[in-house]
């Protein structure tokens, strides 16, 4: 079973290639994104994402099951396009950043599910809370870049209720529903760097 596989036509040549992938990796925090989506108001969605934040995986191209990803998010970085929104959300309505400045995920578990398609599971951690996450993730390739780094690259999507995590603030809307949805939506496109 091989890491990357897209097809059992390239798993011949995919696994010789991608057991060379094997090894620990940093990600590239200029070249990544970690965002999220929310619904507002009950008609539309919100984006946003965090802009500092770190990270590092380990491959194995020959056992995916034995592959791992810590991901550590400065609270502070929150970016919606709005500095009094973002300011609402570091507050203590929220993501309270003064007491909890960092969000982590560390995964416990790594499946390759087929065709590309992989899914890391692993404990997120939020206000001091952590429950079990599962990302989907689809791996993009692997290329030199033009200064010798040797990337990869993935995209990931999960969905979590807020509220399992504490995260309960809201407003009732005056024709029925709240202000901010439980429901968020996250994603993920990521590029690492193979540690030297």
């Amino acid at each position: 079973m091989s890491i990357f596989s897209r097809s059992n036509t390239e798993t011949a040549t995919a696994a010789t290639d991608l057991t060379a992938l094997t090894g620990d990796y940093t990600i590239d925090p200029a070249h990544s994104t970690i965002g999220f989506v929310a619904r507002h108001a009950m008609v539309t969605n919100v984006k946003g994402s965090f802009q500092d934040f770190t990270g590092t995986l380990h491959l194995d191209g020959a056992d995916p099951s034995r592959s791992t990803a810590s991901i550590d998010v400065v609270m502070d970085s929150i970016e919606t396009g709005n500095a009094d929104r973002d300011g609402h959300l570091k507050s203590a309505d929220f993501f309270k950043t003064d007491e909890f400045p960092n969000m982590t995920f560390r995964s416990t578990k790594a499946e390759d599910l087929g065709g590309g398609d992989y899914r890391v599971t692993g404990e997120l951690t939020i206000l001091g809370t952590t429950r079990p996450l599962s990302i989907d993730l689809e791996f993009n390739g692997a290329a030199k870049d033009p200064f010798g780094n040797e990337r990869v690259g993935f995209e990931g999507k999960a969905e979590i209720l807020r509220s399992e995590w504490g995260l309960t603030w809201n407003a009732a809307l005056e024709t029925g529903g709240v202000l901010v949805s439980d429901k968020i939506k996250l994603n993920f496109d990521i590029s690492a760097i193979r540690n030297a």
